[in-house]
């Protein structure tokens, strides 16, 4: 008799269910038989985690002080509130997994915690917390390495560190702090995109273990770096020093630790310390007049006795000395000089523009369309062409310049991650070095997917025509399939957000240019108040732009979108907004006083030196009403004089420009108005006005 197949094949289905809710049930009974707190904080921790089992944290009657959840294949991110109650916590490892998200800053502060190593995931944002008004962490064994996180703020609350490994993530800048760190021994910020000097370095006494290849550091070796004579492994391969390079140290760490690290000229260790200096005799000096008569070529018997003939071997030694100072003085000259160029473009490009490898040879593409690209994010846009060349990119500023899609694939390493700027709410931007050496930033437009051709070269039009020194330009544009890209000029100090948060403690020496004929100050004599002038130029630059958008149009132009990270700063911290008639698409109920409340928000940022969350603002607010401005300002900018009575001022122009009702706010022209005639005292009526 044959049997149904259904049936057969339904049996073993059967028997895989039992066995799985079997398991279940059993887990979820032993859990809940388990009256340890710790274990059910950690199984809450992780139940949103995929591929996360129950069972490998097991039940005793202690408090749990390590979690060891390495190489689980654990996806997604972990609940982390869960941990803060753990009040034993002393190690955790959860390396060699793929979990996501962002790190809460309390969780550095855990007291307990003491060793923690979350390598090898994809975890991102900031290391710390950005204030630097944390708790003092106890962690002393912190391993980061292959992430996305992109800052490591306040090194200063780590104090008790003596291993930190943060390499393979995307920092850009030396973290700052690091002077703090007097027991670190063991530091690895290799290939993290960093730019900078090394000499915040040079304050770790304490190394033995110092890697920071594949970085785009500057500074001297070993004059910027820690004492050499206590560190056993050193790595500052592919870099940009200068300096010496003493033999005793190549051959102790090695030709590897120095590969493409720079200009480094290899000296001997014995040739300043073991020359001795020749002793010379009076009788050995050879008087220019060595004849008594200088008629007669016959020497007197005194000549005799005193002149000793120049053998031919010691010509031939002084030959060759003259000859080798000569070739070394030519060549500390060409260094010299190579090296005064290159801290001119340094200085000129404060961020480093790589050009593709392929530059000195014409691009060629392999293969034919479509062309996918993927983000850092894991997004992807798609440009549906055959041929990238097809697609023409029309330059305003340079209307001769012929370039192609191609060309902007070229540019940008195929639209490469290392080329990847940032991820705004437009799209993906990218940063470009065009033939003719034009430095852009290119911008994927995503919310013109659905406008037609003409829609988006009209739009482009319109958009080229707006001119103010404090708008960024459109330079030029793409329309690439359904794909249309913008080309920004590339603006050398980045944005206000990246500015304000890796703005130093110290000082600053950027020129006070707040007056509107932009001359240099004729007090220049504190640095102090020149940094708070640079602040209140880019808040009347802001002003100014925002005030032509809203009034000098026949119809107001509205932003929509004006955050910190929207406005660019030109070599000379001149700000430039951007995004300019493509936010305000998206944003129907968006109008001149939004805009006005985000310039207000912009300005409190300015002003107390932290991102303008809603917690920022409503402190501010609060303080300004209680009269307590003072309180709120960046202690960066605390100062005596009438400089913080200005800030104070500014800081109540803020207030009024986040009044919660949008018919009590300012227009930008009253800003602008406020910002240029800032006096010491404000009438307290004006506030009660607006409130």
């Amino acid at each position: 008799m044959l049997q149904n197949p259904l049936k057969m094949n339904l049996v073993p289905c059967f028997i895989k269910a039992l066995l799985l809710t079997t398991t279940l049930l059993f887990t979820l009974s032993e859990s809940r038989n388990c009256n340890n707190t710790d274990h059910l904080l950690i199984i809450k921790a992780f139940a949103s985690v995929s591929n996360f089992n129950s069972s490998w944290v097991h039940c005793s009657n202690s408090s749990i002080s390590n979690i060891n959840l390495s190489s689980r294949n654990l996806i997604g991110t972990p609940s982390w509130n869960f941990i803060k109650n753990m009040t034993h916590l002393h190690t955790i490892n959860l390396s060699n997994n793929s979990l996501k998200g962002y790190i809460p800053t309390w969780f550095w502060s855990i007291p307990s915690l003491t060793q923690v190593n979350l390598s090898h995931n994809k975890l991102g944002g900031t290391i710390g917390s950005e204030s630097g008004s944390g708790n003092p962490s106890s962690i002393q064994v912190l391993n980061l390495s292959s992430n996305r996180f992109t800052n490591l703020a306040h090194l200063s609350n780590f104090s008790n560190l003596y291993v930190l490994d943060i390499s393979h993530n995307n920092l850009k800048v030396l973290p700052f702090g690091l002077n703090s760190l007097k027991k670190l021994q063991h530091l690895d910020l290799s290939s993290c995109n960093i730019s900078g000097h090394s000499k915040p370095l040079s304050d770790l006494t304490s190394l033995e273990y110092l890697d920071i290849s594949n970085n785009h550091i500057t500074g001297t070796f070993p004059k910027d770096f820690p004492p050499l004579s206590t560190i056993n492994f050193l790595n500052i391969s592919f870099n940009n020093f200068t300096g010496s390079l003493p033999y005793d140290k190549l051959q102790r760490f090695g030709n590897s630790s120095f590969t493409n690290s720079g200009m480094l000229f290899k000296v001997s260790n014995f040739s300043n310390h073991h020359t001795k200096k020749p002793h010379i005799k009076p009788h050995q000096i050879v008087s220019a007049n060595t004849h008594s008569n200088p008629k007669d070529p016959t020497p007197t018997n005194k000549d005799k006795k005193d002149h000793k003939p120049i053998s031919k071997k010691r010509v031939f030694i002084i030959i060759i000395i003259s000859s080798a100072s000569v070739l070394i003085l030519s060549a500390m000259l060409v260094s010299i000089c190579c090296i005064c160029r290159k801290r001119k473009m340094a200085k000129r490009n404060k961020w480093a523009i790589s050009k593709p490898v392929n530059q000195t040879q014409p691009f060629r593409v392999e293969r034919s369309g479509p062309f996918s690209f993927e983000t850092e994010s894991g997004s992807s846009w798609v440009v549906d062409v055959r041929e990238p060349s097809s697609a023409a990119v029309v330059m305003f500023e340079k209307p001769l310049m012929s370039f192609t899609f191609k060309d902007l694939m070229g540019a940008t390493s195929e639209f490469g991650k290392e080329s990847l700027l940032a991820e705004g709410r437009c799209g993906p931007v990218y940063r470009a070095v065009l033939p003719g050496d034009i430095h852009v930033a290119v911008k994927v437009l995503e919310s013109a997917r659905g406008m037609s051709h003409d829609e988006a070269v009209c739009m482009f039009e319109e958009l080229s025509k707006l001119k103010h020194p404090n708008l960024l330009p459109i330079s030029g544009y793409c329309i690439a399939g359904k794909e249309k890209l913008v080309l920004y000029e590339f603006m050398a100090n980045g944005d206000l957000h990246r500015w304000l948060q890796e703005l130093p403690t110290g000082k600053t020496d950027v020129e006070d240019w707040s007056t509107d004929t932009w001359e240099y100050p004729a007090d220049s004599s504190s640095p102090e108040k020149m940094e708070w002038r640079t602040r209140h130029n880019i808040a009347v630059g802001i002003a100014r732009g925002l005030a032509y958008l809203h009034h000098a149009q026949s119809t107001p132009i509205v932003h929509g979108h004006l955050v910190p990270s929207n406005i660019l700063l030109s070599d000379y911290l001149d700000p430039r907004i951007a995004d300019v008639g493509l936010s305000h698409n998206r944003v129907d109920s968006a109008t001149t006083d939004s805009d006005v409340y985000s310039f207000g928000i912009v300005l409190i940022g300015l002003l107390t030196g932290e991102s303008g969350s809603d917690e920022t603002v409503a402190r501010a607010r609060k303080l300004v009403r209680e009269g307590r401005g003072v309180d709120a300002l960046d202690a960066r900018l605390r100062l005596g004089d009438n400089s913080v009575s200005e800030m104070v001022e500014c800081l109540r122009v803020g207030y009024l420009c986040t009044a919660e009702t949008p018919g009590k706010r300012p227009t930008m022209q009253q800003v602008l108005g406020m910002l240029k005639d800032i006096h010491p005292v404000m009438p307290e009526a004006m506030i009660a006005e607006f409130r």
